[in-house]
């Protein structure tokens, strides 16, 4: 059945229905998305124009791409949301500073696409609460690529919501970023539904044979039948019916209109903002009058109102390219002329910037100012667009070059490594200085790096560091040192890298964090650990101190985590680890907080805070959801291995060989923890022999691994493997003593003593233990005290310490290490009750996060921002798991978690 609407067009009522029932979700709360698809001119306007005409009591809310101003940050964004800012106000602060400054009204820190998603989430669900909204976007595949991230981010979202959002496009390879949306095709319309179509859009009636020509070239597409119907004369088409037929008409039409009238369209067409009042600034700047503004309404393609708009894009773009460029200049330079620099300077800077054709260093360097506003903002692409046409309008070729150079490392931080290396290509090209020439080819080997993590990449990132300045490069060795620590790794390649780093880079005064970070790790690699160590202490103490202030900067901290757990300092590790969790968080620093929350994780689990530690990492999870991006599992197999999870922890072992360089170090030495924790001594000797002999050919190995050999090799009767560990333990524990340290130092002595001396080390390990924060080393203390003590007959108190390990070792969670202490305790008569169910296992990860944060005293505003979701859906995994649960109340949850 067809519908036809203000006697314009035919619209499928089962099209319609379609939207409608998506809607009508909405308004009960159940919002949703839709992509509408179609060739140009098939009627997707016209089709959400129609649907948009049922809707009762609804906001609406309209964006629509434009193809030559494509790479202006967030346009389309600011004309979706520009109507309901003011509902910002009830925002968190973090998303209310992503808002003014993606649309210019504050300056900021620059947010990352996530937290403007984040915060446009919030800003619709707001408006929401008052009444459903109804978020229409047509041309997305003409869109800024930075809106079409965030509102594909939105719309994956919006299903507890009173929000719909439909996208139009072309074809759904143009909007990859909304390909997993639910899609509907417009096709061209039947025979007889053209012949409806003709019947109220002909100006007059023509001959069968006539009709039955345009219905031909037509192919049902909606609007060439209306253009060939209007077009058409007693004798039929013109002769260029077919392909792109109807933008040659309308082509045609303009072409056939007088130059006044062409001015006005050439200006409209130049300026898509539709904004009234510039196009009449740009037309009296030419000489034009209202006139000439009726005539260019008079001719069909223009539509005036509160916004200028043409009634197709596709005629838009007619009159744009049939424009000659001297025209066009023209028009741009008016535009530019009538646009207030201190309101708009980038659409200003962009007009002019297409006014003129020749260099001028002053429009370059207007663009580059644009560019950094861009950058504060937030948007990569618009950065390099404003860079590339600074660049083809620089004078000198090395400044060329430079801005060439600039707008690459843009596009790869866009995520578009091809154009980048387009553009270092064309910067090469120019021949630019030795500065130029070797930072090209720095660029082009972390654009390759970027791409492909590999040992080969890595290798090349390193030898294009050695033509740059060392104060330039000191991160980019970092990233090696990186890349390196955490892949698969040839012998000596972490030492070979130390040793050119220590003969390349001076150091540097006064040194910064990260000076001192690059020096640990040259020192670490090249020297004894007790030589190595004071130099990471002091790193470790700058970081923590930095870590405190105000400013700080969350990049490379968990490098010094890293090197926190080589010292055994248990109180800086955490401390560091939820710093850097913290200000990633509120720097909306997306590309680095999934690393810090499996950092944070890992910390945590070394403690014995396993619940914590779930929490992180299903967090992480949550963000590289939200991203689109997967990390390498390496904390999760490290908690698995630690809580005794086997099924869990083959799981993720089977996941890790999908996985082309994971460093094996990581995996034997959780194999190491499994086998230990569950009794198999043989299975973790082997496996932590691996890491040992890895780490004597240059490796790295966290110094944790010493720890689980010393034991390992202890049980299974062979104490000559672990020498070398327990004098590793033994170095750290005398330059760096700690609870942690000494306390390791004390175990690993009781364990290789043969004798009753080993009762007295026991004793003060367990003592050195049980005034730290190390709850699980603890319990292991006392779990292997218990055991030596049954071993020599000692059963009442090895009763005592067993039964104390079993304990403190369930509550923890380590059901490995508990069972251990259950076995001993049923050798010696002393069984123990099972454990009760736990009431949280019926949860799903996200329920479970959402559990823990709300017992902690977290707000549901506070949540929705960690899993990047509105506070609608916190609420909605409330109730779920509060009936799961059996409770009603924040305040039972915050009762049974405890």
């Amino acid at each position: 059945m067809t519908d036809i609407r203000s006697g314009m067009f035919v619209a499928r009522e089962a099209e319609l229905g379609e939207i409608a029932s998506v809607t009508a979700a909405a308004a009960r709360g159940r919002g949703g998305a839709m992509l509408v698809l179609g060739d140009a001119g098939i009627g997707k306007s016209t089709l959400i124009g129609a649907a948009v005409s049922r809707l009762d009591g609804w906001r609406v809310l309209r964006a629509g791409g434009v193809e030559f101003e494509s790479e202006l940050p967030y346009a389309a964004l600011h004309q979706l949301c520009a109507p309901v800012l003011d509902h910002r106000a009830g925002l968190p602060v973090p998303q209310q500073s992503a808002l003014d400054a993606v649309f210019g009204l504050h300056a900021g820190v620059t947010p990352t696409p996530m937290l403007v998603g984040l915060a446009v989430l919030g800003l619709l669900s707001a408006v929401g609460r008052r009444r459903p909204v109804f978020c229409a976007v047509d041309d997305v595949q003409w869109i800024d690529a930075g809106s079409r991230q965030v509102l594909a981010f939105v719309a994956a979202r919006v299903a507890a919501e009173r929000v719909t959002m439909l996208f139009a496009a072309r074809d759904a390879a143009s909007v990859s970023e909304l390909g997993r949306l639910p899609a509907l095709t417009l096709t061209g319309l039947s025979d007889s539904e053209s012949l409806t179509l003709l019947r109220y859009r002909a100006p007059f009636g023509h001959e069968a044979a006539i009709v039955q020509r345009i219905l031909a070239e037509a192919a049902g597409n909606p609007l060439a039948l209306v253009e060939f119907a209007r077009d058409a004369g007693p004798f039929g088409l013109p002769g260029d019916a077919g392909h792109r037929a109807v933008e040659h008409r309308f082509v045609r039409r303009f072409l056939r209109l007088p130059a006044p009238t062409r001015s006005v369209l050439a200006l409209a067409a130049a300026e898509p903002t539709g904004d009234l009042v510039l196009l009449r600034r740009a037309m009296a700047i030419q000489g034009l009058d209202a006139v000439d503004l009726a005539a260019a309404e008079d001719s069909g393609l223009l539509v005036t109102g509160p916004r200028v708009h043409f009634r197709h894009p596709l005629a838009r773009s007619a009159v744009y390219l049939s424009t000659g460029a001297g025209a066009r200049r023209q028009a741009h330079a008016a535009l530019a002329a009538g646009t207030d620099a201190d309101v708009d300077p980038d659409r200003r800077a962009w007009h002019q910037a297409n006014a003129i054709t020749g260099p001028d260093e002053e429009t370059a360097a207007e663009l580059e100012r644009s560019a950094g506003r861009a950058q504060r903002r937030g948007g990569f692409a618009a950065v390099a667009a404003f860079l590339e046409r600074a660049a083809r309008l620089t004078p000198g070729r090395s400044r060329q070059a430079r801005r060439l150079l600039a707008a690459a490392r843009a596009r790869l931080g866009a995520g578009e490594p091809s154009a980048a290396r387009e553009l270092v290509d064309e910067a090469e090209r120019l021949q630019p200085d030795q500065a130029g020439r070797c930072a090209a080819r720095l660029l082009r080997a972390m654009i390759d790096y970027h791409v492909t993590r590999s040992i080969p990449a890595t290798i090349a990132l390193i030898d294009a560091a050695d033509g740059v300045g060392p104060d330039e490069v000191r991160e980019t060795y970092l990233e090696a040192f990186a890349s390196l620590m955490f892949s698969v790794d040839e012998p000596g390649r972490l030492r070979h890298l130390a040793r050119h780093i220590r003969e390349r880079v001076p150091q540097r005064q006064p040194p910064r964090p990260v000076d001192l970070l690059l020096q640990a790790l040259v020192e670490q690699n090249l020297r004894p650990v007790d030589e190595a160590m004071p130099m990471m202490r002091r790193t470790v103490d700058a970081f923590r101190d930095h870590a405190r202030t105000s400013d700080a900067d969350p990049w490379w901290m968990e490098r010094a985590c890293v090197l926190s757990v080589d010292l055994g300092d248990s109180d800086a590790m955490e401390e560091i680890a939820d710093r850097q969790v913290e200000l990633a968080r509120a720097q909306g620093a997306y590309a680095i907080l999934p690393h810090a929350l499996r950092f944070q994780a890992v910390a945590r689990t070394i403690v014995g805070r396993f619940a914590d530690a779930q929490v992180s990492i299903i967090e992480a999870r949550a963000v590289d959801e939200a991203a689109g991006t997967s990390n390498l599992v390496g904390s999760d197999l490290m908690l698995a291995a630690w809580s005794g999870d086997v099924e869990r922890f083959r799981e993720i072992r089977e996941k890790l060989r999908d996985w082309v360089g994971v460093k094996p170090t990581a995996l034997h030495y959780a194999i190491g923890v499994l086998g230990n924790g569950s009794g198999d001594h043989e299975a973790a000797i082997d496996a932590l022999l691996l890491v040992r002999d890895q780490h004597r050919r240059g490796a790295y190995a966290a110094s944790v691994f010493h720890h689980e050999l010393v034991e390992a090799a202890a049980f299974v009767g062979r104490p000559e493997e672990a020498k070398e560990s327990a004098e590793w333990i033994g170095d750290v524990a005398r330059v760096n003593p700690n609870a942690w340290t000494t306390g390791a130092q004390l175990l690993a002595s009781a364990l290789l003593d043969p004798g009753l001396g080993a009762q007295d080390h026991y004793r003060a390990a367990i003592s050195r233990f049980a005034g730290s924060r190390m709850r699980v080393h603890h319990a292991r203390a006392r779990l292997l005290y218990g055991q030596w003590l049954r071993r020599v007959g000692r059963r009442a108190e090895a009763r005592v310490e067993l039964r104390a390990a079993h304990e403190l070792l369930s509550t923890i969670g380590a059901r490995g290490f508990a069972g251990r202490a259950a076995r001993e305790l049923d050798a010696i008569g002393e069984p123990t009750l099972a454990d009760d169910a736990d009431p949280l296992a019926g949860l799903t990860a996200r329920e479970l996060l959402v559990a823990r944060k709300v017992a902690s005293g977290a707000g549901t505003k506070e949540v929705a921002a960690l899993l990047f979701v509105s506070p609608r859906t916190i609420d909605a995994h409330l109730r779920n798991l509060y009936r799961k649960l059996g409770i009603t109340s924040r305040r039972q949850l915050r009762e049974l978690l405890r």
